[in-house]
């Protein structure tokens, strides 16, 4: 049986000029939070495939991507002329380990995305265990500009529900923050302001750290972490730092 199958486009919503969201429906195989899949199209005989994270919760059967159109893309220039009725390929098997039971229970959950990187986050949040797992969980969402700051009414709803348990706090780097906080969220570590924000002090004996967002960005604020006696969590070794590389 081949991997992929047919994924029928919902609904497409678009955040901002280059930021949108597909949903599909699909027959696949269960999924944990946290997980990616591979949305696919066939082009001249050749295949043109990219990961892409869950967004949605397991239970939902609206299977929802969180997508940025790059310019001179592969794949997300065509992705993003998907409309309602049409179908695209989807990887009936997902993968990944950035999931809530590769991660020990603490106190504190920290969840520090830049972009597009946020989808994981939502999709585990969207779940009973985390709220079960963690006193305080922090969603940090790093961008450039406050109109890339989408899933706001997802969001709203969620610190609604968890109005003592959820912080979420905006970093937004190239213009003055509406909310949340100004700079990068390495900036926001060192500085402590951070954690200031959300009136936490975070230590190995209480905190735990899931990072998602480019490769740069997950290295720079993992080794600011290990700088603040933080450690890589293994399965062999259990730490405070788990990472997932979103491209």
């Amino acid at each position: 049986m081949s991997n992929w199958v047919d994924a029928t486009v919902k609904k497409v919503t678009w955040w901002s000029d280059t930021l949108f969201s597909l949903i599909v429906n699909a027959n696949v195989e269960p999924f944990e939070a946290g997980q990616f899949t591979k949305l696919s199209i066939i082009e001249d005989d050749k295949r043109i495939a990219r990961a892409y994270s869950y967004v949605n919760a397991p239970d939902n059967p609206d299977l929802e991507f969180y997508l940025i159109k790059v310019e001179g893309g592969l794949l997300s220039p065509r992705l993003a002329q998907l409309k309602t009725g049409d179908t695209v390929l989807i990887e009936r098997r997902a993968s990944g380990f950035f999931t809530l039971g590769e991660i020990p229970q603490s106190e504190q959950l920290w969840m520090l995305g830049t972009g597009t990187a946020i989808g994981p986050f939502l999709s585990i949040l969207q779940q009973k265990e985390v709220w079960q797992k963690y006193t305080h969980i922090n969603l940090v969402h790093g961008v450039r500009f406050n109109n890339d700051l989408s899933y706001q009414p997802l969001i709203n709803s969620l610190l609604q529900k968890h109005p003592k348990q959820l912080n979420y706090i905006p970093v937004v780097s190239r213009e003055e923050t509406l909310q949340g906080l100004q700079g990068r969220i390495t900036n926001a570590i060192s500085a402590n302001s951070l954690f200031t924000k959300a009136n936490l002090i975070p230590a190995p004996t209480n905190a735990q750290f899931m990072i998602c967002g480019n490769p740069q960005m997950v290295k720079d604020t993992t080794e600011l972490l290990i700088s603040k006696n933080f450690k890589r969590n293994r399965r062999r070794e259990p730490g405070h730092i788990t990472v997932e590389q979103y491209w």
